[in-house]
C-alpha cells in the first residue's frame, strides 16, 4: 500500500510503498476514502523539517534538553545514534480521515465490515491506504453525512474540545482570533450553541468567510471595528470568552484577547501561538486562561486509546470518543457545514506535490482533502495479515534445530520489531556484518518495517509473522517487541525450529517462563539467548580477568540509577507489560551472577513506599552475596549503574561502564586501573551479537547456557514475590544452583 511519509533530517516528502498493517485485537484495519491535510499543524511539521539542525533545535528545545540527559547518561556516540535514527527516519503525516472498514480485530462489536467510520490519531489515522485504529479513536459515520464531510471529524474534535473549554452559554459574546480551519470550525461551533461571535484574521478573504459561516463582524486585528463591533455588541464590557486558535511567533493575540476580554472573562487557547501574556493586563481583569488539549479527556493516556478503556460518563461526559461523534452528528444534521471550508480535493497519487504547493504557498487554502482511489481488488486487506500478537499460528515443525548449515555460508536473521532499542542498539551492530544477511523485518506498523528497510538493509519488510516462522531461509528471529509479547513470541520460534534472540525479559511471569521451557522441551530446540549483555561489555571483561579466581564467598553491591521515566513511556503500563524491574531487572542480576559464578538460590527484597526504590539481596551456593539497589528517585547526573564486588582482601569497581579499577593486598594499593576512558560506554551488545551470530553459524553452544537464562528470569520474577509476602523466596530445583 502507499503512504505519505517525511524524512525530518532532510524535510523530503515521499509517497512510499509500506506493508499493510496487522489487525490487531481491539481495533479495526480501515481503507481510506477520504483524509484531512490540517493546513496548521501538519505544515508547521512540514516546515520544520526543512529547518537546519540548528533550526530545529530552536524549535524543540524540549528535545534538546532530552538529548542532553542521554549524552550524560549514555555518552556521545550512543545519544549521536539514537538522535540521527530518529531524524533519519520517515516519519507519518495525516490525523483525520473517513474510511471504510476492511477488517474488525478480536474484541470489536459495535462495527463491521463495510461500515463506513471516521478515525482520529497521528499514529492511526494517516495519510495512507490503510490504517489500524483502536476502539477509542473511531466512531461510525450517521446515516446520511457524506465520507468528505466526515473526513473533518478529528478537527471538528479538536475545536469542539476548545468550545467546551470556554463554556460559552446562550447570549455570550466570543471573539475567535485566527480563521484557519480550527477557526472556522470553531465560530460555527459557538453560533450554533446560541454565542455572538467576533472573528480576527488579517485575511479578508477568512474574515468574509467566517460572516458567511455565522460570525457576527470579522476584521483585521489591527482594525477599530473590531474593537468597535465587541464595544457594540456587550455594552462596552468586553466579550465573554476568547478562542485562540492563531499560530506563529507573534505576541499580539493574546495582548488582542486582554484588551478585549470583560473582567474575569476566559482565554482559551486551542492553538500554538506565543504565550507571553502581559501580566499587569490579565492581572487587573483576573482573566481565566484555559488550555484546550487535542481531542479531549483521553488523549495521550494509552490505556483510553491504546486499550480501549473507556472513561465513564458520569465522570466524563466528553472524551475524544465521544466528542468524535458528537461532531459527526452536528455535520450530519447541518449546524455545521464543512463544505465552504473545502479549498481543493487532490487525488492521493498527488500527495507531496500537495503538499509541496502548501509549502511554497502556491496553494492558499483552508482545508484540503485527499481522495483515494477505489479498488477493486480486495485481495490485498481480505488476506491482510494478522499482527505481532500471541495469536499468531504456530507453522508446523518437527521440533528439531535447523539443520546443520556451511559454516561459511552468511546467517539469514530476522527481526521482530523495530522501535527505538533495535534500531539504535541492535541493527547498528548487525547491518553490514559479514555473513549476516539481515532477511526480514516484521512490525505491526507499515512505517517502522519500511524504515528498517531502508536503513539497514533488510530484504523484506512485512507485518506477517507466520511468513517468517515458516521461512526456511531464516536462521535466527529477534525478538525486540514489548515485554508482554516476549514470551509467546520466543515460544512460537522456538517450535518452528529458529535460533532466538529475545531482548529482556524473557517471561514476565512463572506461568510464561514455563511456556517457553516447555517449548524448548517439546522442539529439542534450545537455541535461544537473552539480551543480557553488560556481561559482553569488554571494560567488565577485563576487570573480571584481573579479579582472577577466588577461594572464599563474596560480597557485591550494585547500584542503578535508573531515574524517572517521561509520562506516558509505555513502561509504566504495569498491567500488560509489567514492572520496570520486571523488564530489566534481569539485566542486573544476571552481570552479578556472571560475576559470581553461579546462579542465586535465594531472593529478598523491599521496597520504598510505592515500591519506587528497590533493595535485593540474592544468596548464593558458597555463600556470596549481591545487593541490588534499583532507585527512581537519584539525581539524573550521578552514573547510573556503579558496582563494587569484594572477596579475598581484593575489589573490584565498575563506574557506568566507563571507569573499572581493581585493588589487592591489605596495603589497598592499585593492581589496576582501566588506562583511559573508553570513548564510549560499551554495555557489550556488539560483543554479544557476534557470541550469538558465531553460536547460530557454527552449530556450537549458546553465548549464555539455558539453565542461566532460566535462572534469572526466575530470580528477577521472585522479587515481586518477595516484595508481595515480605519474606526471601527459595529458588530450588533445575533453575538454581552452580554454574
Amino acid at each position: 500500500m502507499k503512504q505519505v511519509v517525511q524524512n525530518y533530517k532532510s524535510g523530503e516528502l515521499a509517497l512510499l510503498d509500506v506493508p499493510v498493517p496487522g489487525c490487531k485485537p481491539g481495533g479495526v484495519l480501515v481503507r481510506s476514502a477520504y483524509s484531512l491535510i490540517s493546513t496548521g499543524t501538519e505544515l508547521m511539521k512540514v516546515s520544520e523539517a526543512g529547518m537546519s539542525m540548528v533550526g530545529k533545535a530552536r524549535s524543540r528545545p524540549d528535545q534538546v534538553a532530552k538529548v542532553m540527559q542521554s549524552v550524560a547518561t549514555n555518552g556521545v556516540p550512543a545519544t549521536y545514534r539514537k538522535v540521527m535514527g530518529k531524524l533519519d527516519s520517515w516519519t507519518p503525516l495525516g490525523y483525520s480521515l473517513c474510511g471504510v472498514v476492511e477488517q474488525v480485530g478480536a474484541g470489536i462489536d459495535d462495527v463491521a465490515v463495510g461500515d463506513l467510520v471516521a478515525c482520529a490519531g497521528n499514529e492511526h489515522a494517516l495519510h495512507a491506504e490503510l490504517n489500524w485504529v483502536p476502539k477509542n479513536l473511531y466512531a461510525p459515520v450517521p446515516e446520511g453525512l457524506a465520507p468528505r464531510h466526515a473526513a473533518f471529524g478529528t478537527v471538528g474534535s479538536i475545536a469542539l474540545q476548545g468550545v467546551r473549554r470556554g463554556e460559552p452559554q446562550l447570549g455570550d459574546v466570543t471573539l475567535v482570533i485566527g480563521l484557519g480551519l480550527i477557526g472556522q470550525l470553531v465560530v460555527q461551533l459557538l453560533a450554533a450553541s446560541g454565542a455572538r461571535v467576533v472573528g480576527v484574521d488579517p485575511d479578508p478573504a477568512r474574515c468574509e468567510l467566517a460572516e458567511r459561516l455565522g460570525a457576527a463582524v470579522c476584521g483585521d486585528p489591527a482594525s477599530a471595528a473590531v474593537e468597535a463591533a465587541v464595544a457594540e455588541l456587550t455594552g462596552g464590557h468586553g466579550v465573554d470568552q476568547v478562542y485562540l486558535a492563531a499560530g506563529g511567533g507573534s505576541n499580539q493575540p493574546v495582548e488582542l484577547a486582554a484588551r478585549l476580554c470583560r473582567d474575569r472573562g476566559r482565554v482559551v487557547d486551542i492553538g500554538k501561538c506565543r504565550l507571553d501574556l502581559p501580566w499587569n493586563a490579565y492581572y487587573e481583569k483576573e482573566l481565566d486562561v484555559r488550555f484546550s488539549r487535542s481531542y479531549g479527556p483521553g488523549r495521550y493516556d494509552p490505556e483510553y486509546e491504546l486499550e480501549g478503556r473507556d472513561y465513564p460518563i458520569g465522570y466524563v461526559r466528553w472524551t475524544e470518543r465521544r466528542n468524535l461523534a458528537c461532531f459527526l452528528d452536528l455535520a450530519a444534521r447541518g449546524s455545521v457545514d464543512v463544505e465552504p471550508l473545502i479549498t481543493r480535493t487532490a487525488e492521493f497519487d498527488d500527495a507531496v506535490g500537495t503538499y509541496q504547493s502548501l509549502k511554497d504557498g502556491e496553494l492558499k487554502a483552508v482545508a484540503v482533502l485527499f481522495r483515494y482511489p477505489e479498488s477493486e481488488d480486495k485481495g490485498e486487506t481480505e488476506d491482510a495479515p494478522e499482527a505481532v500478537v500471541p495469536s499468531v499460528a504456530v507453522p508446523a515443525t518437527s521440533g528439531k534445530r535447523n539443520p546443520a548449515r556451511g559454516t561459511n555460508a552468511p546467517v539469514r536473521l530476522a527481526f521482530v520489531g523495530a522501535g527505538n532499542y533495535a534500531t539504535s542498539m541492535l541493527l547498528p551492530h548487525l547491518s553490514g556484518r559479514d555473513g549476516v544477511t539481515l532477511s526480514t523485518v516484521v512490525t505491526t506498523t507499515a512505517l517502522s518495517a519500511a524504515n528498517a528497510k531502508r536503513k539497514f538493509g533488510f530484504a523484506e519488510a512485512t507485518t506477517d509473522l507466520d511468513a517468517v516462522l515458516g521461512d526456511k531461509s531464516v536462521d535466527a528471529v529477534f525478538v525486540v517487541t514489548r515485554h508482554s509479547s516476549h514470551a509467546e513470541l520466543t515460544r512460537k520460534a522456538l517450535l518452528s525450529g529458529k535460533a532466538v534472540f529475545v531482548e529482556k525479559p524473557l517471561a514476565l511471569t512463572e506461568e510464561d517462563l514455563a511456556g517457553v521451557l516447555a517449548a524448548v522441551e517439546e522442539s529439542g530446540n534450545d537455541r535461544l539467548q537473552v539480551g543480557f549483555n553488560r556481561r559482553f561489555a569488554p571494560l567488565l571483561q577485563e576487570a573480571r580477568k584481573r579479579f582472577g579466581a577466588r577461594s572464599g564467598p563474596a560480597s557485591l553491591r550494585y547500584l542503578v540509577n535508573a531515574g524517572r521515566l517521561d509520562h506516558g513511556s509505555w513502561y509504566l503500563q504495569q498491567d500488560t507489560e509489567g514492572s520496570r524491574f520486571a523488564g530489566e531487572g534481569g539485566h542486573f542480576i544476571d552481570t552479578a551472577s556472571w560475576l559470581l559464578g553461579a546462579d542465586p538460590v535465594s531472593a529478598y527484597a523491599v521496597g520504598t513506599s510505592g515500591n519506587e526504590d528497590l533493595q535485593i539481596v540474592l544468596r548464593y551456593p558458597d555463600g556470596s552475596t549481591a545487593t541490588l539497589s534499583y532507585v527512581t528517585t537519584g539525581a539524573a547526573g550521578f552514573p547510573k549503574e556503579t558496582l563494587d564486588m569484594v572477596a579475598d582482601g581484593k575489589a573490584l569497581r565498575l563506574d557506568d561502564f566507563v571507569r573499572a579499577s581493581v585493588y589487592a593486598n591489605s596495603a589497598g594499593r592499585k593492581k589496576w586501573v582501566s588506562s583511559r576512558l573508553p570513548k564510549a560506554r560499551d554495555k557489550g551488545q556488539n560483543a554479544e551479537l557476534a557470541s550469538f551470530v558465531r553460536a547460530v553459524r557454527t552449530g556450537g553452544p549458546m553465548p549464555v547456557p539455558l539453565e542461566s537464562l532460566a535462572a534469572t528470569t526466575a530470580a528477577t520474577l521472585a522479587v515481586r514475590t518477595s516484595l508481595a509476602g515480605g519474606v526471601p523466596v527459595a529458588l530450588t530445583g533445575a533453575l538454581a544452583g552452580a554454574r
